[in-house]
């Protein structure tokens, strides 16, 4: 398929505070923040008195009819979609993560990654703990039900300060609603605010990964969730504290080349803005001799729309993309040829025949789908195809709450630029500088980036990273 050669997505969660259809506003919420996981989504409420749960795994339109969200009515609720590995285990791992503690029910949803996970895990079952999933969320529960502060707002701040890594969170209690960022700010989560409506003396307070997430329920974006804060919102109101001091805050700069969706605020920043400024930049450095700019959809397209407006080059949509396609389907019985490419992209012939085509994308993983397409442009009878990428090489995983391959998977890591423009069949390659994407994001303003997988250079302490293995610990 074409889209497995590209990084898989964190996770994407959402929280509602009083809300008489806070069930609802939530299922909303992780539609629009479905591109950040496919595999499983769930819900958790209160209504004031207990919690309760569905997840499944699949898409959220799928899992929750309106019947099954009438069981959940409540007026407090968060939410999660995620990407997971496939196996007999993977909806144990969905979440939100709901447990009785001796705090209290309370139910979490985690986007990011916890580098110590693995030496919490081991210490905690030598000492009797029992773990339910492989998630390293699940530690963060323990951490709570084992904290030796009494109230569950202490807990819980008392957990943040003793795991490490990257985690945008959301928990719920009967009451109350919490919502917290790693010191270092890696993950988006954002805050907004809905007037109190008919009578009801509260706002309603939402929390989402993605601020496209509030123009659908219609929230209005108040600010982002800063790092090393925890906000609690309850009966009292709202309330804010730290649970640690803010470090050199290092943001996922990969959200604002492809993860986020392009009508998202991240970060302070517009990512239609970023992107447009990546082809922009890219368009500068790397100016090809050519007819027509192509975008790889969706992916490419809005940098390639400023790569064609800084270079004078036309922008048309050379490739269209099935959006239709099943996670399953039947193939025909005699091989085609990059058969699972087709199945996604179809090039317009009448377009492309004849012409020198720059071909925009964002990232080149392995380098497989980038090899098939330039095969398939060259195929519909472009006469040359040069190839840009809107970031620069990806030479190093990520530990971040990323599912990347190993470094050994990484074809920039292990090939020069010109072996991988032989490999993918291109007749020029060229990517974006980090200089030019720190640019194009501006990079040190209001945000500075982590920009570990083009460096090595990792913002925390980490083993050395051939030893961690993504499948080590399940990725939220």
């Amino acid at each position: 398929m074409a889209g497995n050669d590209k990084f898989r997505d964190e996770c994407g969660v959402v929280a509602i505070y009083a809300h008489p259809e806070a069930e609802t506003l939530a299922y909303l919420g992780l539609h629009a923040l479905q591109h950040r996981g496919q595999e499983s989504a769930g819900i958790v409420t209160s209504d004031g008195m207990a919690l309760h749960i569905h997840k499944a795994m699949g898409l959220v339109a799928d899992i929750f009819t309106e019947k099954r969200l009438a069981r959940l009515r409540g007026t407090l609720a968060i939410g999660h979609t995620r990407y997971s590995t496939t196996g007999d285990s993977a909806l144990l791992n969905a979440q939100p993560i709901m447990v009785q503690s001796n705090k209290g029910t309370i139910a979490l949803a985690h986007n990011g990654n916890l580098t110590n996970a693995q030496e919490i895990r081991s210490r905690m079952e030598a000492q009797g703990s029992i773990f339910q999933t492989s998630s390293d969320t699940e530690v963060i529960v323990h951490l709570i039900a084992q904290s030796r502060e009494h109230t569950l707002p202490d807990a819980f701040a008392d957990a943040l300060r003793r795991v490490e890594g990257a985690f945008s969170l959301v928990m719920l209690s009967r009451d109350r609603v919490f919502a917290t960022r790693d010191p270092r700010g890696f993950r988006p989560l954002a805050m907004a605010r809905i007037p109190a409506q008919n009578g009801s003396t509260h706002d309603t307070i939402v929390f989402a990964s993605e601020t496209c997430a509030f123009d659908l329920i219609g929230a209005q974006y108040e600010r982002e969730v800063k790092p090393g804060e925890l906000i609690i919102v309850g009966p009292e109101g709202v309330s804010s504290r730290n649970f640690a001091p803010a470090q050199a805050q290092s943001s996922c700069i990969f959200e604002h080349v492809y993860f986020s969706r392009p009508d998202s605020r991240i970060f302070g920043r517009p990512v239609q803005e970023s992107r447009e400024q990546l082809g922009r930049e890219l368009a500068r450095e790397a100016p090809a001799d050519a007819d027509l700019v192509v975008p790889v959809p969706d992916s490419g397209v809005t940098a390639a729309m400023g790569y064609a407006a800084e270079s004078g080059i036309p922008l048309r949509f050379g490739l269209i993309r099935n959006h239709y396609v099943g996670r399953t389907f039947i193939e025909p019985q005699q091989s085609v040829r990059d058969f699972g490419v087709k199945l996604k992209l179809n090039p317009v012939r009448s377009l492309l025949q004849g012409k020198r085509i720059v071909l925009i994308d964002d990232s080149i993983v392995r380098g497989t789908t980038s090899r098939k397409i330039v095969r398939m442009v060259r195929n519909a009878g472009a006469k040359e195809v040069h190839m840009r990428i809107s970031c620069p090489p990806t030479i190093s995983p990520c530990f971040y709450g990323v599912d990347t391959p190993r470094k050994a998977e990484l074809i920039a890591a292990n090939n020069t630029i010109e072996e991988i423009r032989q490999y993918t069949g291109a007749d020029s390659l060229a990517y974006l500088s980090l200089d030019g994407l720190k640019k194009a994001c501006h990079d040190g303003e209001k945000t500075t980036y982590c920009t570990a997988c083009y460096t090595g250079q990792y913002p925390t302490n980490l083993v050395d990273v051939e030893e961690i293995l993504p499948a080590a610990v399940e990725k939220p």
